[in-house]
């Protein structure tokens, strides 16, 4: 007889090789086909909303390995929330102005103006950015990401453009929107300001130099210092920037600080007192006679010579002065620093600068200074200073300089007429500092980072150079450049560029606009100027909230959930903010959460030089999407996310453990309907009331998990179930009751119950990480009320009475079952037995364990994996029978009994049976119904 055939071996098509690049298309293809993301909406249209609120990447290139990071974290979130039972609409969304498009489309036809109309440039780029959306957005598809991609928002669609305009004129109603000339970032590639976001610091060389600024009056000095007589001294500064010496107004002390006028070598000199001794070393001068010492609010107003240009300039007193470094004497351009700026503003300084927006200075300036580059200006200006015995030091130094982010050249910090969102209008600043601690920070040190940032920001320049982007659609009175601030104007524009996009500014009439009456709030002139620059693209997005979570049916504002990299601290986090608390009074988002960057195996940053990119399409291609998910969620994303080839692979193990778990499961349910042939919980066998309870255990586990958005956790449960907890134990004892006892058995039954709850209950916390492995699951287990996983919320696990009874006892019974492992592998190793149903057990029981086992009877040995278990008292253990563990000792040997051909026992009662001389006793009675009776494993 062929005993087989007499088995329940498992039987799935779920297959063993996952081929996930193979398999995940066609996957993909049937929910495109059947509208997944639609009919989730539609299902859940009456469940509450979790909105995750999509911050849009940019419509340039293809998605690099950080895009799939973020988008797979937003994905996993948002299915996790699914199995919670949420509505979860997810509305992807794209950046569509800037520069980086202006660029490409460049290249092609030209500057706008040049060779090519504005609006045919405009148009130009609608049309790339459409051609770069199609590209990404099935990028994205491919890694199972679930949203409306059928009708994702673009910063371009003409309602979007119209909305962001009307945000722009709910601020410059309200005050918040200012022109002035203040320092910005300027990039001359660009030719535009940059946004705070856009600039990056990396290392360079630059001249550093001290400089004598002598006293104008000798005699007003020594009246303030009560000095017997007049001294010609200088005050002495120090700058990493002379290029922006011509720009000079004013040398600024801090009016508490004590400064000295010193006697060195031939120069008086004054400076900070605490910084006199670094200051003379690096003079030369370590010897110095100090002739008076005085606050710096004695020399307020003192006039002092331009080293180079005919011009006295003022002491003036401000707290940005520090004792970092330098000589505590602050060179004071107003037209290239904030701090400048702001200091001069309270003594009516200048704001003026010979520089041009191509980086060089005006033509015609005096001392060889016209015409030439910042980088000339470096080299002339300390000759300038030697020739008249200004220079007091100079040296290179490597330091730490803004650069554009784009074109990696170093910026220049200049004022040029801009139009800023103020942060002490309306007091947006304390505001926003009011929102931030109102939100939840994910981690929670993005909290403080972020308000460092706003708390140190300088106003919000928010006009742009450029010609692609949304209009900084304002008049400007043409007598005092205030801009109009009427409502109704607003809105005539909005509504124009709701129809015909952003060309409706460039190319109607002002008079479709203006009202007829209109005048100046400010000086009452009634003629104005329309703006051409274009907003800031991170005001765009910063108005999503607006015209995205606020318009679209089914979200809701503010959102549940932001999430990017941790730069949009300063980035999109930052003038989501800044936009939404200065027109709503509140943050746009209740909780925000950031994940950090992508680097190689070794921690190095990812760089095509290096030559150490990972491009996610290649992951795809190679292992399939899902294993590029385990291994977002296999990360800890709060800090830098290795990837390499190695951490790959190995994950793919760990992918192989979980997948043939669940064929394992299907294959051993496949003759089983959950409907008529599932036992109640009371009716389970002990061991599978273990394992269900464990199950329970570990599902709150992983909701919890979930819930903090802690992946990794998720990951390491969810492998550790599979692997040790099932694969190391549970189906390891159930093979042998599952294959031998009669299909339809209670023995069998019993098994198959927790079984098919187990995988219920797996594929749910499968389905946000592996998503495709997981539907292929739910495909593959039938008798399902619902097309897809995502439907699927996590099940109801009913737990027996003793469950809590029941983990102590089977944990107690499983320190049992490795110790005895652990004494039958050298049997293994020494080839005396394949495994343990070649050996027989005899354990020698004081009488707490005697008392602990002995219930289980014959079912010892199956939990063991045994041919035989015999239980005896602890004092007839053998001479030299040492403990495995306290109370038990065990003696081992290989059986010397003739193997099962059915179950592969080794029994003594083998060929008993006249009919079934091949099989043991037991395999006998499990060839019909009843079989035999189980109670505990």
């Amino acid at each position: 007889m062929d005993y087989k055939q007499t088995l329940n071996l498992p039987k799935t098509e779920f297959p063993m090789q996952g081929k996930l690049p193979e398999r995940e298309p066609a996957t993909l293809a049937r929910w495109q086909e059947h509208n997944l993301y639609g009919t989730l909406q539609k299902a859940r249209a009456e469940s509450p909303a979790f909105i995750l609120h999509d911050g849009p990447p940019y419509a340039n290139g293809n998605i690099h390995i950080g895009h799939a990071v973020n988008k797979v974290l937003k994905d996993i979130i948002n299915k996790s929330k699914l199995s919670e039972g949420f509505r979860v609409p997810y509305v992807p969304g794209w950046d569509c102005h800037g520069l980086p498009i202006e660029i490409q489309v460049e290249k092609e036809l030209g500057r706008p103006g040049e060779k090519v109309s504005g609006q045919a440039f405009r148009n130009a780029c609608r049309t790339y950015a459409e051609s770069q959306i199609a590209g990404q957005r099935q990028d994205f598809e491919r890694l199972g990401i679930i949203g409306d991609w059928e009708k994702p928002y673009l910063t371009m669609h003409f309602t979007a453009e119209a909305n962001i305009l009307r945000e722009l004129g709910r601020l410059t109603v309200k005050g918040q929107v200012v022109r002035g000339a203040k320092p910005v970032h300027w990039c001359v590639d660009c030719g535009s300001a940059l946004a705070e976001a856009e600039v990056e610091y990396q290392d360079r060389s630059d001249p550093s130099i001290d400089v004598a600024f002598v006293v104008a009056d000798a005699a007003d000095l020594s009246q303030r210092l009560g000095l017997a007589e007049p001294a010609e001294a200088s005050v002495a500064i120090w700058t990493t920037t002379p290029w922006t010496l011509p720009a000079n107004q004013a040398v600024a002390l801090h009016p508490e600080y004590t400064y000295v006028l010193l006697r060195a070598d031939k120069r008086h000199l004054i400076l900070a007192a605490d910084l006199a001794e670094s200051t003379l070393a690096r003079y030369g001068h370590p010897e110095a006679e100090v002739l008076a010492e005085f606050a710096g609010a004695v020399l307020e107003g003192l006039q002092l010579r331009h080293p180079f240009l005919d011009r006295e300039v003022p002491v003036i007193l401000g707290q940005h002065v520090t004792l970092e470094a330098g000589t505590g004497c602050v060179h004071t351009a107003p037209a290239h620093g904030v701090d400048d700026y702001e200091a001069a503003r309270r003594y009516h300084l200048p704001v003026d600068s010979p520089l041009l927006g191509n980086g060089r200075f005006k033509e015609g300036l005096p001392l060889g200074l016209g015409g030439i580059t910042v980088q000339e200006a470096n080299e002339r200006v300390p000759a300038l200073l030697r020739e008249r015995n200004a220079l007091l030091h100079f040296e290179k130094i490597r330091h730490s300089y803004p650069h554009c982010w784009r074109h990696k050249t170093p910026l220049l910090f200049r004022a040029t007429p801009q139009w800023f969102i103020s942060m002490s209008a309306n007091d947006l600043r304390e505001k926003a500092i009011e929102a931030i601690d109102a939100t939840r920070w994910i981690p929670d040190w993005g909290k403080d980072r972020i308000a460092g940032m706003v708390n140190q920001r300088p106003d919000w320049c928010i006009s742009r150079q450029r010609a692609w982007g949304v209009p900084v659609a304002l008049f400007s009175c043409t007598q005092c450049g205030e801009p109009l601030r009427d409502a109704d104007t607003f809105e005539r524009i909005a509504q124009a560029v709701e129809t015909g996009g952003v060309d409706a500014w460039f190319n109607q009439p002002d008079s479709d606009f203006l009202p007829a009456d209109a005048r100046c709030s400010g000086c009452g002139h009634d003629h104005f100027h329309k703006v051409t620059d274009i907003l800031d693209v991170w005001f765009d997005s910063g108005c999503t909230h607006a015209f995205v979570l606020e318009q679209r049916p089914g979200l809701h504002s503010p959102a549940d959930l932001y999430l990017e990299g941790s730069d949009q601290h300063r980035g999109w986090f930052q003038s989501s903010l800044l936009e939404s608390v200065a027109s709503r009074g509140r943050a746009p988002y209740k909780a925000v959460l950031t994940h950090g960057f992508t680097v190689d195996g070794e921690g190095r940053k990812m760089s095509k030089s290096v030559g150490n990119v990972i491009a996610p399409q290649a992951i795809i291609d190679r292992y399939g999407a899902d294993i590029l998910r385990l291994w977002v969620a296999s990360e800890d994303y709060r800090s830098e996310i290795p990837i390499s080839d190695t951490i790959l692979k190995q994950l793919g193990d760990s992918y192989r453990r979980i997948r043939n778990t669940a064929r394992y499961m299907l294959g051993n349910t496949h003759d089983f309907n959950p409907a008529t042939d599932a036992l109640p919980t009371a009716e389970l066998l002990e061991m599978d009331r273990w394992m269900l309870a464990r199950t329970a255990l570990l599902q709150e586990e992983i909701r919890t998990a979930y819930g903090e958005y802690q992946f990794l956790r998720v990951q390491q449960r969810l492998h550790h179930f599979c692997s040790v907890d099932l694969g190391g134990l549970y189906l390891d004892v159930l093979k042998d009751r599952l294959y031998t006892t009669p299909a339809a058995s209670r023995a069998r039954r019993s098994a198959q119950t927790v079984l098919w709850q187990m995988l219920e209950a797996m594929v749910v916390w499968m389905a946000p990480i592996l998503s495709f492995t997981a539907e292929e699951i739910w495909n593959e287990m039938g008798n399902r009320s619902s097309p897809s996983v995502f439907f699927a919320q996590y099940p109801k696990i009913t737990l027996a009475a003793d469950s809590e009874a029941l983990d102590v006892r089977w944990e107690r019974l499983n320190r049992l079952r490795d110790a005895v492992n652990a004494t039958l592998e050298p049997l293994r190793q020494e080839k005396k037995i394949g495994s343990g149903l070649d050996a027989e057990i005899a354990l020698y029981a004081n009488s707490d364990w005697h008392e602990f086992l002995a219930p289980l009877g014959e079912e010892l040995r199956f939990f063991l994996l045994s041919s035989a278990c015999a239980l005896r008292p602890y004092g007839e253990r053998p001479e030299g029978c040492s403990d495995i563990i306290p109370g038990i000792a065990i003696q081992v040997r290989p059986s010397d009994a003739q193997k099962c051909a059915r179950c592969w026992h080794r029994r003594p009662d083998m060929g008993r049976h006249p009919e079934h001389p091949d099989i043991c006793n037991r395999c006998v009675g499990n060839l019909a119904l009843p079989g035999e009776t189980r109670e505990f494993c």
